[in-house]
């Protein structure tokens, strides 16, 4: 094999461990909106104070999603 062969398939790789993040996320983004959906069903006079912070939980994990997905396409293509 030629070396840029090997640098190919390490790419691929790496890219493959760095989106490995992603089910941690997935996890994540459930967990919350599970919780978010049990406390509003326990008591729905809460819905306007869990609300916002379930969302703010939701934009925060979907950070990390995003940047795993940067690492990935930058070990991919650059």
């Amino acid at each position: 094999m030629d070396p840029a062969a090997y640098v190919a398939a390490y790419k691929a790789l790496g890219a493959g461990i760095a989106v490995i993040a992603l089910f941690g996320v997935g996890l994540g983004i459930g967990n919350i909106f599970s919780s978010l959906i049990n406390s509003v069903a326990r008591n729905p006079g809460a819905r306007d104070a869990v609300f916002p912070i379930g969302i703010l939980g939701f934009a925060l994990t979907e950070a990390v999603a995003l940047f795993a997905l940067l690492i990935a396409f930058l070990i991919l293509f650059a």
